[in-house]
């Protein structure tokens, strides 16, 4: 039997007019209490009667309406494509964008959700810093739509990272790769905690070490400062919490003399523009942040239009894209080989002596083979 509006006043221990106020009039109660009834709601499965409104209310709804978006780093390409597909969704909706940046700042997102929440008629909040609940606590009776975390009792949008991290741990799993660290990003980043988390399961289910490394800046410098930590480490692959950041191990490993991927195979997260032209090009999952700014600002508007009260999760698939950053793991583990240049022509000749006989030895017959693993195109969401 399907759930009725007397299991949600029961379940949300409030009175059945209350709970009929959280569909009918939700401004009439207070932002808690509207989001307790709306989770039990949600988390029974109950639809209520749908809201009929005219098309001439939903339509002055669109034209007046204006939407909030507060990202943590627009400075961060996969944040600019998360911006511009929801500015796209508002200007096909006719709609107002605020755009506001927290400079990953737990602190700053809070002045600016406070600020904004009095000022914009629905927000979107991606990628917060803050807890759920307090990010929903400050944004009071305004609607708001969560992107990159999840909690009841308002819409959210996840790209679900698991399908992405399982294929990338079998990957290198398949490359011969035993064992594998992972570069974390901020400690206040949820992404970066169920990302440590998806690892560890995926290591461990395919038998392999994992060296779960210590909190950095999710840029570039941040990626740069772990390097040695991969290093010492003694992984011969490694995966970062974005590709600011695998930029970063890129360059730290360059510095330390390391060969990618002769020595150390790298994976980065989000598969950002600059990941294809990068060097070497370098191995990301691919993260669907444009559609996830279309579909965020989709379903606020079917809440602003009075379309639709229980709220919903959507979750987006990840998929890993093979490029050059990443090959067979090395008989031996990473070491540091610093480049020093050749101060004599006599030094010099023995590089280059060097060099062909190591070419010679890797093109002789008789190597062991490596097993080959299909690349998946490229491809980049079109939303």
């Amino acid at each position: 039997m399907a759930p009725t509006l007397t299991d949600v006043a029961k379940g949300a221990n409030v009175a059945l007019s209350t709970a009929s106020r959280a569909f009918s009039d939700p401004g009439r109660l207070g932002p808690q209490t509207l989001r307790k009834v709306l989770t039990v709601a949600q988390e029974l499965g109950y639809e209520p009667p749908v809201a009929r409104t005219t098309e001439s209310t939903t339509a002055a709804r669109a034209e007046t309406a204006t939407v909030a978006l507060v990202v943590p780093d627009i400075a961060n390409p996969v944040f600019g494509a998360f911006v511009k597909a929801a500015q796209g969704e508002c200007r096909h909706r006719r709609q107002t964008v605020v755009l506001a940046d927290t400079d990953l700042d737990p602190d700053r997102e809070r002045e600016v959700l406070a600020h904004l929440r009095e000022r914009a008629d629905g927000l979107v909040v991606c990628s917060p810093r803050l807890d759920a609940d307090d990010v929903l606590d400050i944004c009071g009776r305004t609607p708001a739509v969560l992107v990159n975390r999840e909690t009841s009792g308002t819409d959210c949008v996840l790209a679900d990272a698991a399908h992405g991290m399982r294929q990338a741990v079998e990957y290198l799993a398949a490359l011969g790769h035993r064992r594998i660290a992972y570069v974390q990003g901020m400690r206040r980043s949820w992404s970066n905690a169920h990302r440590a988390d998806l690892i560890r399961a995926e290591t461990e289910r395919a038998g392999l070490e994992l060296e779960l490394l210590g909190w950095q800046s999710e840029t570039v410098a941040g990626g740069t400062a772990a390097a040695a930590s991969v290093m010492a480490s003694g992984a011969s692959a490694v995966i970062a919490h974005n590709d600011l950041m695998a930029f970063g191990v890129l360059t730290g490993a360059r510095a330390l003399g390391l060969s990618v991927p002769g020595d150390l195979s790298v994976i980065g997260f989000d598969d950002i523009p600059f990941a294809e032209v990068s060097q070497p090009s370098l191995t990301s999952v691919a993260v669907p942040m444009a559609r996830a700014g279309a579909l965020s600002l989709q379903m606020l508007g079917q809440v602003l239009a009075g379309e639709r009260q229980i709220p919903r999760t959507h979750r987006l698939p990840t998929q890993l894209i093979v490029r050059d950053s990443t090959g067979p793991a090395t008989t031996h583990p990473p070491r540091h080989r610093p480049a020093t240049p050749a101060t004599t022509t006599a030094s010099a000749t023995t590089a280059t002596t060097t060099a062909s006989a190591t070419t010679a030895t890797a093109t002789a017959p008789g190597t062991t083979a490596v097993p080959v693993i299909p690349a998946v195109p490229a491809t980049k969401d079109a939303s």
